[in-house]
Formats: structure tokens, C-alpha cells, sequence
């Protein structure tokens, strides 16, 4: 019997299904039809291997997120279909998030976000200084770089003590340094005047506010005033704080300070001066002296010392009534008040004059 054609050329023993075959000459048809992928979605943070414009159908793209990013939901690989159509991709790339570092003791914390690739800012309160960088960068593994910071106090080493000059109080607050706005306080040796503030302070620099000088001071011999005396030391030079006292001779009175003092100016805290007394040339008046009636000549019969005040009392021309006027001995000078006449005293003496007016 003769084989058909068709079953000449179809061998069992290579075990080739005709199906196959034909499936294989369809897979050709459509590729030599132009049924490619295109260039695949551009997803943001992401890459794709391999990247072409074009895909034949069997082929496959793999995608990745960029360093810095991690993938959401979806697939990473997708195979090009004889479509020629990629599947919806629901892929995501997010950034890493690097650990919360809101809270800095002592300090701030500035920041936007804590996602790569983002930094975040230090700064620390008066009197702390930041013991690392001002600045952290989020990187790559999720991690801040470099480490984050603390805010250490601020000291001071203790204070250089000026010449001629002591440490009257001074307290360390760790060891043998001070924190800051912590205070020291200096004296000057005797006869040594202080030029500055005798308190200084530890500053947020590290530092101490400026320092006092402690300065010789000398000051010139006092004068004697005249009609007194003066004493002061028995010293070739006198120097701040030396004293000086005053005083005056009978019938004197001390106007000013009895006790002066050399000033870190150079000069004396006062000179005082000796003023006459008064003599009183009224031979018979009733007064007011320290708010009593006395009777001049007995109270003031050895005179009236410089700065003390009397009353007399005057007649008013258009009332029964007297009014007073005041008279004071003014370095020697005792000026009566025109308005007072002798031949009314014994009058006045008895008088009508309202005291409560003289009195204020």
C-alpha cells in the first residue's frame, strides 16, 4: 500500500506533535507581525532591567526601587505578552523612614521629614553647646548620619584673679569649673580701689564677663579750714579709703561731713568748712526759738551758732493781729526783720498771734 504523502514526512520517532508546530509557525506569524511591548512605565524612584524600547512577546523586565527607597504593593517582574500590552503595574517605590529625633535635651530639633533623603537641624539653649554636628543627613540604609548630637554645658575654667586683687566668693558647680551664669567675686587689697564690676559671670562662650582692676589710689593732704583743724594719718602718702576728721574753734560750727574719705577719684568724699556765730544786736525781744517764746538776750547772750533760726514777731497795720518772720544766722550775719519794732514787743508778747500758724 502505498503512504499517503502527508505521512511521509511525519516521523513518530521524533515525537514532534503537528500542534506544536503549528503553535511555533503562530508565535512567528505574530512576531513577524509587530506585536512588541513598548518602552515600560517610568515609575518615580524606580529602575528597570532591562531597559530597551521595545520587547518581543516571552520577554521580561525586572523593576527596582533606587537606593534610599522601598517597594509598596504590586509586582517586580512582568513578561511582555503577545498583546503586546503590559499588565497594570501597581508598583510603588517610597522613601525609607529614619527613627524619630524630635527631642533634643537641652536643645531643638528643626526638621520637615524624617525620610531619606532629608536632614534635620540642631541647636541647643543658652548654655549648652552642641557635642557633634548641627546637622544629620537620613541615609540610604534608613539611618541618621552622623550620629545625632547632644547639647553638653557650657563651663568656665575658674576665673584669672586680677592683681592686687582676691577672690572674695567663688563656688565651682562641677570639679573645679563653673557652669554657665554661674559668679565670682573679687576684692581688692587695702588701699587698692576697684575700677569695674567686682561680680563676673560665666557666659555661653565659655568665658567670664570682663574682669576688675585694682588700682593705687592717692589722694592729696586735706587743707585745714579756716578757723578749724583737721587730722589724718601720719602716713608720707595717703591712700583710698584713708579717713580725715574735721572740727572747728568756739564760737565755729562745722559745715559738712566731720569724717571724709579718699574716693577712688582721687579726691576726698568732702571738705567741710568752719562758720562764724552771730551776735545778736537786739537788746530786748520775745522770739520764737524750737517753737517756745524765749527772750532773745538771755537765750543767745553768748550769740547764736551758724545755721540756727529764730522767729520775731511783727504787727500787722491793718489788723490787731502780728504775723512772724524768720532770722537766721548765716556765717557771722544775723539780718533783723525789718517789719519787727522793738516798742510793739511787750504787745506782741501778749498778743493775738495765731501760734498754730507760726508753727508750720
Amino acid at each position: 500500500m502505498k503512504t499517503p504523502l502527508w505521512w511521509s514526512w511525519w516521523d513518530p520517532s521524533t515525537m514532534i506533535s503537528p500542534v506544536l508546530i503549528l503553535f511555533s509557525a503562530f508565535l512567528c506569524h505574530v512576531a513577524s507581525a509587530g506585536r512588541t511591548c513598548p518602552m515600560p512605565e517610568n515609575l518615580p524612584f524606580a529602575t528597570v532591567v532591562p531597559l530597551r524600547t521595545s520587547y518581543d512577546p516571552g520577554e521580561q523586565i525586572v523593576y527596582s526601587c533606587k537606593p534610599g527607597y522601598v517597594s509598596r504593593g504590586g509586582m517586580r517582574r512582568f513578561t511582555c505578552p503577545l498583546t503586546g500590552m503590559w499588565p497594570i503595574n501597581t508598583l510603588r517605590c517610597v522613601p525609607r523612614v529614619c527613627p524619630f529625633a524630635g527631642i533634643l535635651e537641652n536643645g531643638v530639633v528643626r526638621y520637615t521629614t524624617f525620610e531619606y533623603p532629608n536632614s534635620i537641624h540642631f541647636t541647643c539653649n543658652t548654655g549648652f553647646y552642641l557635642n557633634g554636628t548641627s546637622s544629620a543627613t537620613c541615609t540610604e540604609e534608613g539611618k541618621w548620619s552622623p550620629d545625632i548630637p547632644v547639647c553638653a554645658r557650657v563651663t568656665c575654667p575658674p576665673p584669672p584673679v586680677p592683681k592686687f586683687a582676691l577672690l572674695k566668693d567663688y563656688r565651682p558647680s562641677t570639679g573645679n569649673n563653673s557652669f554657665y551664669q554661674d559668679t565670682a567675686v573679687f576684692k581688692c587689697l587695702p588701699f587698692f580701689a576697684m575700677f569695674g564690676n567686682d561680680t563676673v559671670m560665666c557666659t555661653h562662650l565659655g568665658n567670664w564677663t570682663r574682669l576688675p582692676e585694682c588700682r593705687e589710689v592717692k589722694c592729696p593732704f586735706p587743707s585745714r579750714p579756716d578757723n578749724g583743724f583737721v587730722n589724718y594719718p601720719a602716713k608720707p602718702v595717703l591712700l583710698y579709703k584713708d579717713r580725715a576728721t574735721f572740727g572747728c574753734h568756739d564760737t565755729y560750727k562745722l559745715e559738712g561731713p566731720e569724717e571724709v574719705e579718699c574716693t577712688k577719684t582721687g579726691n576726698w568724699s568732702g571738705l567741710p568748712s568752719c562758720k562764724a556765730s552771730c551776735k545778736i544786736s537786739v537788746k530786748k525781744a520775745t522770739v520764737l526759738y524750737q517753737e517756745k517764746k524765749v527772750k532773745i538776750q538771755e537765750q543767745f547772750k553768748n550769740g547764736m551758732m551758724h545755721g540756727e533760726k529764730v522767729h520775731f514777731f511783727c504787727k500787722n497795720k491793718e489788723k490787731t493781729c502780728s504775723y512772724t518772720e524768720e532770722a537766721r544766722c548765716v556765717d557771722g550775719t544775723f539780718e533783723i526783720p525789718k517789719c519787727f519794732k522793738a516798742q510793739f514787743s511787750a504787745f506782741l508778747e501778749n498778743g493775738c498771734i495765731r501760734h498754730d500758724a507760726v508753727l508750720k
